[in-house]
């Protein structure tokens, strides 16, 4: 797949047929893409949440905090780092293309100013509600129970909008047939998606599923900028979309390839 995007090939980590994996920093590494490639991005940065918090984890007391590329920030640099990986996303996405973002109160309101200033016009904005989350310990505010999700489109003139695309009718298939809405409800990652190692922000691969089958055809190409465990490539896999996925840190992109290679396994034993 590398041919359609001519990338230095000391920035690729592993490719094989429709699956791309690059290593090193998005910043620079979404410049080598080329201009209106990619038909669909799915995103999920840094929350800025690991400031010496406390959570709950399999009945124990754990830190929140994820690691340094998680830590906090000031509000302007939160606003800066959003916009500038925003805007390299929308050079590289297609007109009619859509990105998703996910986050929680601690970034994402950043990420919808960021969207609207740098040229995108949201569509949705989704709620996962999580059936099992972990329990607030401090008892001094709600359970944090959710997580937002923004879609978004390019706003090609001030008047004119990209005109994406939407499986309007497989996603009302999938809730019974009815009109599905904006509140989703996923469990946590689950355990089994996890037997290849783990990784702190590591989403469960059936919100991945539904967001790829929402807005996307077979054969699209889908990038995530911050690949982490490689969810959205697992996913792409198994629904035949192809994949372009941007991680920094090397044992994760050895933990997406494990998983990688396990699903491709699984697929030639049938």
């Amino acid at each position: 797949m590398n041919k359609n995007f001519n990338l230095p090939r000391k920035s690729i980590y592993y490719e094989e047929d429709k699956f791309i994996l690059l290593h090193g920093d998005s910043f620079k590494l979404l410049k080598k893409l080329p201009d209106k490639s990619i038909d669909v991005i799915f995103a999920d940065p840094p929350y800025f949440l690991s400031n010496g918090g406390i959570t709950v984890a399999s009945g124990k007391m754990v830190t929140v905090d994820k690691a340094d590329w998680d830590k906090g920030v000031e509000t302007k640099d939160k606003l800066k780092y959003n916009r500038t990986w925003i805007k390299e996303c929308r050079r590289v996405l297609k007109d009619n293309g859509t990105i998703w973002i996910s986050g929680t109160f601690h970034n994402i309101y950043y990420v919808g100013v960021s969207l609207e200033m740098e040229g995108f016009s949201i569509i949705n904005n989704i709620t996962w509600r999580k059936t099992n989350p972990p329990p607030n310990i401090s008892t001094r505010a709600f359970t944090h129970s959710t997580e937002t999700i923004l879609w978004a489109r390019k706003q090609l003139t001030p008047k004119k909008k990209g005109k994406h695309l939407f499986n309007y009718q497989h996603m009302k298939e999938i809730n019974e047939g009815k009109q599905m809405k904006d509140v989703w409800e996923f469990s946590l990652t689950p355990k089994r998606e996890k037997l290849e190692g783990k990784h702190p922000t590591q989403k469960p691969l059936s919100l991945l599923e539904r967001i790829i089958l929402a807005s996307t055809d077979e054969g699209d190409v889908v990038l995530d900028p911050f690949n982490g465990s490689g969810t959205t490539g697992i996913a792409c896999k198994m629904l035949n979309r192809r994949y372009v996925g941007i991680e920094r840190e090397i044992e994760y992109l050895k933990l997406t390839e494990k998983r990688y290679t396990m699903i491709r396994g699984k697929e030639k034993k049938k």
